[in-house]
């Protein structure tokens, strides 16, 4: 096996990975710090699969953009 089908099962195991903690996480920002991991990894593959326009999308508006509004919103309410 190549480099790059190592790459194509070791990044989907840890893509699936992250959305276990995302969905096993109680505390909101730790689960929105594993769904923006997991969108940096879901962009690394679009990549690896010669698709770099989709990955550059999903970096920027997936991995940060998304994530930086979840983390305000979760920023702004009360913590019990």
């Amino acid at each position: 096996m190549t480099d790059s089908g190592i790459l194509h099962v070791i990044i989907p195991v840890l893509i699936v990975t992250c959305a276990v903690f995302v969905a096993r996480f109680k505390d909101l920002i730790y689960a929105a710090l594993a769904l923006a991991g997991l969108s940096l990894l879901l962009a690394l593959e679009f990549y690896l699969l010669q698709a770099p326009d989709v990955a550059i999308a999903e970096a920027a508006i997936g991995a940060a953009i998304t994530i930086a509004i979840f983390v305000l919103a979760i920023r702004s309410t009360r913590r019990t």
